[in-house]
């Protein structure tokens, strides 16, 4: 049985979420903090992560609540719960960042979808009307997941006059079983990246195979901002995971499974729906001197020790394109972060986010993507 939404809005790509996959509420956890000015100077400030209900006041010193801990060398799991087990539920959220273009990073906080009206709640993100964001009206899903905006006036509380807001865009995904779910938020309002956050979760424990393969697939959908403009498109893509339970070797505190991954039949979108992808290909094809027809396709970087005895998953991931002279270049690069589900390890969680800086449109562009992916 479809949703009934008070207003029309359009969907791109696969049918959204029936009323029954949507019930599993995602539970409200703190994000990273930070600081920056909407398109003047940015500064940042210590980031605070936990469960709690949101009314700290951000200034900590960076070691209250829940945080991340180290899987091998310097790769870090991003904040989120302190002491993960497979036997317990986990959630994750985007780190913050001290660098000028990403001190937005992580900003939002106790995210939270309510069935009942069809509405998705976030904190902690200026000028966003109430912080409940409605159904989407020129795009209301993208694949199988579904897009919120923030109300574009908000009145003013003395005079009634109304104030105009900035652009923010939300993507919810929740899986078919209401165990995994993942929430996606950006603006497009600010000359830097902006404010926003992502979050990706598990609310189950998992049952690791120890020998076998095994192959996931599903959709992504993201949101795309600029640092150097002021815009937001849509992105859609098909994904699929493979993971060698066998090998590579385990080490101490790892799992050797070997984790591949790609990003296939790319798409962006306008806010209006309009896909955008051969106008932001010949822009590129332009500056570059290439000829490519699509998107090109993300893979990840595979190797020993992404995944550890929890089900977390944590690597690398890029593109490249051929030129008109026949030169292979690095088209994105960015990372992967995931978490396997269920007493059959059955469905992956994750976001996705890569950066380019081969579109002429900004100095760089960058895409954050959510999926949630079967075996």
């Amino acid at each position: 049985m479809r949703l009934t939404f008070a207003r029309p809005h359009q969907t791109i790509g696969q049918n959204y979420l029936t009323k029954e996959q949507r019930q599993a509420v995602m539970k409200p956890h703190l994000v990273a903090v930070a600081a920056c000015v909407v398109l003047t100077a940015c500064g940042g400030s210590d980031a605070v992560f936990g469960t709690g209900d949101g009314s700290g006041d951000g200034s900590g010193g960076g070691t209250g609540g829940d945080t991340g801990s180290p899987i091998q060398g310097d790769r870090t799991l991003p904040p989120g719960t302190t002491s993960p087990t497979a036997r317990t539920g986990i959630f994750r959220s985007e780190p913050t960042s001290t660098e000028t273009a990403y001190n937005g990073n992580g900003y939002a906080r106790d995210v939270s979808y309510n069935a009942a009206d069809d509405t998705f709640s976030v904190d902690n993100l200026g000028f966003d009307g109430d912080n409940t964001y409605s159904r989407g009206t020129a795009v209301g899903s993208l694949g199988p997941y579904s897009v919120y905006e923030a109300d574009a006036q908000f009145l003013d509380s003395f005079d009634g006059e109304p104030v105009n807001q900035f652009r923010h865009r939300a993507i919810y995904g929740v899986s078919t079983s209401g165990n995994t779910q993942f929430a996606i938020v950006r603006t497009g309002a600010y000359v830097g990246y902006g404010f926003g956050g992502f979050i990706y979760q598990r609310n189950n424990e998992v049952n690791l195979p120890t020998t076998g393969q095994a192959l996931f697939t599903g959709s992504v959908a993201g949101l795309r901002d600029y640092n150097g403009i002021g815009a937001l498109e849509y992105t859609t893509g098909d994904i699929r995971i493979a993971i060698d339970f066998d090998d590579f070797n385990d080490t101490t505190g790892t799992r050797g499974d070997a984790v591949r991954g790609e990003i296939r039949n790319r798409r962006i979108f306008d806010l209006q729906g309009n896909d955008v992808t051969e106008t932001t290909l010949n822009r590129i094809n332009t500056q570059n001197n290439a000829t490519l027809r699509e998107i090109p396709t993300a893979t990840f970087t595979v190797g020993p020790g992404v995944m550890d005895d929890n089900g977390e998953i944590l690597g690398q991931m890029t593109s490249y394109f051929v030129n008109n002279e026949g030169q292979a270049l690095l088209f994105e690069e960015g990372n992967y972060y995931a978490i396997i589900s269920g007493d059959q390890a059955q469905e992956i969680v994750g976001v996705v986010v890569l950066e380019t800086s081969r579109d002429p449109a900004a100095p760089t562009v960058r895409e954050t993507g959510g999926f949630i992916v079967y075996n």
